[in-house]
């Protein structure tokens, strides 16, 4: 009889294995969200770890907004490259030259719109569950979801109405047209990702420890100087000692002062800091106390 002794991560690895391979015994046609950022990251080892020596049974497939921090895109190609796998990009660029998506102001974050190009990346691949790298502790509204979240025939979420998951039990019926979100790591914190990170030695974009950049404070945030956000009249150029705990589009996230330049320092400095995650990163979040939940309805992941 063996003494060994699960850990917290084994525990949870475990689970999201399980996740992953009910999704490919369960859906015609899933896809497995891959951006680069360090929750995709972690989602590709558990693909790993649950389908390899075989090949994925589903494609990764990424909406780039194209404003998207470089060293995150030269990631995401590197691992699907090192891996053998299909991935499949589809730009908002391209949905805007189909005027799907219509931006009045280019100064706004890219992020909102990226409900409309995955909707029509669904359509146009017939996939009836994604899985991503959601969590729940990142954003209240992601608190309501569901791990298998059922979206309707138009992309879009009611968090009124979806299915009871007792005992683990999922449900991936769907009609023609309707799709599954499934979050395979909704159960992970951010200091869960950061100790997986370390214990499975994975390769992350650099943004993520600390290094020197350019910033503005703004709105008591420090914004990241680049070819799509310059100062304003005013503004005072820094140079600070920051790194990203989320990544995202590059006009509406925002790094964090920090000296972590090591995976074990970042463990360190998780543990006690008191802001969430995407309450001192995402500018995108701070427009309205809704504004993730109404995006998601509408087909945000």
């Amino acid at each position: 009889m063996s003494n060994h002794t699960l850990s917290h991560l084994d525990v949870l690895e475990s689970e999201s294995i399980h996740i992953m391979r009910e999704v490919a015994a369960e859906c015609k046609n899933p896809a497995l969200l891959f951006s680069g950022g360090k929750d995709s990251i972690v989602m590709l080892r558990i693909a790993e770890k649950a389908f390899r020596p075989a090949k994925f049974p589903f494609p990764l497939v990424h909406v780039d907004t194209e404003h998207n921090f470089p060293e995150v895109i030269a990631t995401r190609d590197k691992l699907a490259k090192d891996l053998g796998e299909r991935l499949i990009v589809r730009s908002l660029e391209d949905s805007i030259k189909r005027g799907t998506i219509v931006i009045k102001n280019p100064d706004l974050p890219r992020n909102p719109f990226q409900s409309v190009t995955l909707l029509e990346t669904i359509a146009e691949f017939g996939f009836d569950a994604c899985m991503g790298g959601a969590r729940r502790d990142e954003e209240k509204a992601r608190a309501k979801e569901r791990i298998f979240s059922f979206r309707d025939e138009f992309g879009q979420w009611d968090p009124k109405n979806q299915r009871p998951e007792l005992w683990d039990t999922y449900n991936t019926r769907v009609h023609s047209g309707e799709n599954i979100r499934v979050f395979p790591i909704s159960n992970w914190t951010e200091m869960d990702i950061w100790q997986y990170i370390g214990r499975e030695k994975l390769h992350i974009p650099s943004i993520y420890y600390a290094h020197e950049r350019e910033i503005i404070r703004r709105n008591g945030m420090l914004v990241p100087i680049s070819d799509l956000v310059q100062p304003k009249p005013g503004e005072k150029v820094e140079v600070a000692t920051v790194r990203f705990r989320t990544v995202g589009d590059v006009t509406c996230t925002a790094p964090v002062e920090s000296n972590a330049r090591t995976v074990d320092e970042i463990i360190e400095e998780t543990a006690t800091t008191r802001i969430t995650e995407r309450g001192a990163t995402r500018m995108d979040d701070q427009t309205s106390d809704a504004s993730m939940e109404l995006r998601k309805k509408e087909g945000y992941f």
